[in-house]
């Protein structure tokens, strides 16, 4: 069993920052924190975008702090642009990310210590810093004779790109933005295509500027401070009004279709007895905060979240969520990690190593 003050769980861009922050503040790898990533090489979750998502397609990226991410190609795919920005970028700052490191579970330990359970080991750390992200838990919504269609159903975690897909016909499911652009591409090479949503999508016109970002944010934060799951900060701003989006609905692609009510062996079916075949059925739907590993921790409350006051945990202060809500974006994250590691730096203080 090692002894840290801080262990890190996640190497993505909140994990990162968080890093970063704490070697300025004095705190060194290896010695006084460890980062742990449970994935094959640095990148975060963008190592697993889809090939034709290009860096040019990425809509706010902001770069990690002390290091900015430069001549990029937008052409390139974005998982190799980020990919080896956030390689340079922990070799630069010394990070030494341990991985494939799998974080099984976060427990209560003897003299208020946090015992971190590894695949490499057991850890136990005076404070702990969450940066999992969503990713590893993509939401799958459950239908009615879901088991019976005889086509292929996949998840925007395991979208493909375009290719896949050609001369099918392909319903995607959701209303954000993966789900808009994945039917955009698509519908270029499919036999038909269908969008289905639950909501009626909302387009955003006009600039979306601090003012509007600053909204948005303290309405996903107000969910967490109440102990609800959060909801992604994009679910608030709604869909900006660009040139390809603006094309696609002129061209019938983003023709929007109410939530199916069933399943069917061929494709899928509404009360009303309206039907639609199909080949494959693509899940845009989302996904959920990765925080199983610390459900030994009871931070949940009644209504399914953990609630937090800035970056800290309520049930636990030796808890810190980065990435998680209000800072589940790249500039969010980056805010994120440095508020985490202030707190953090002050509660060391205070405790007795």
């Amino acid at each position: 069993m090692r002894d840290l003050d801080v262990a890190v769980i996640g190497a993505g861009q909140a994990g990162l920052s968080a890093a970063y922050h704490l070697r300025r503040a004095g705190l060194a790898p290896d010695r006084d924190f460890v980062v742990f990533d449970h994935a094959p090489g640095p990148g975060g979750a963008w190592q697993f975008r889809w090939p034709s998502l290009t860096y040019g397609k990425v809509h706010g990226m902001h770069s990690l702090p002390g290091m900015e991410l430069t001549g990029a190609d937008d052409d390139r795919p974005s998982s190799e642009v980020i990919g080896a920005y956030f390689d340079a970028y922990e070799s630069r700052f010394g990070l030494r990310v341990h991985r494939p490191v799998e974080v099984s579970a976060v427990r209560g330990g003897e003299d208020g210590r946090l015992l971190v359970e590894t695949s490499e080991g057991g850890y136990a750390t005076r404070t702990l810093i969450n940066a999992t992200g969503t990713w590893d838990r993509p939401f799958w919504p459950r239908y009615p004779g879901q088991e019976t269609f005889r086509g292929r159903q996949l998840h925007t975690a395991d979208y493909p790109g375009p290719a896949e897909f050609a001369g099918l016909r392909v319903i995607v499911v959701g209303g954000g933005a993966s789900g808009t652009q994945h039917l955009m591409e698509i519908a270029e090479v499919a036999a038909a295509t269908h969008w289905v949503t639950r909501r009626p999508p909302v387009f955003r016109e006009g600039p979306f500027g601090e003012m509007e970002g600053r909204a948005a944010v303290a309405m996903v934060e107000e969910r967490v401070r109440r102990g609800l799951p959060p909801q992604s900060v994009v679910s608030v701003t709604g869909l900006p009004l660009n040139d390809a989006i603006r094309r696609a609905r002129a061209e019938g692609v983003l023709e929007r279709l109410a939530m199916f009510d069933r399943i069917t062996p061929s494709g899928v079916a509404w009360a009303d007895g309206r039907t639609v075949e199909a080949d494959v059925i693509l899940w845009a739907t989302g996904f959920r905060a990765a925080v199983d590993h610390l459900a030994p921790l009871r931070l949940r409350e009644p209504g399914g979240g953990i609630r937090v006051e800035d970056t800290q945990a309520v049930r636990d202060p030796r808890v810190h969520l980065v990435g998680y809500g209000p800072s589940a974006s790249t500039i969010g994250a980056n805010r994120a990690g440095r508020a985490a590691v202030r707190s953090i730096t002050r509660l060391l203080d205070r405790v007795p190593a």
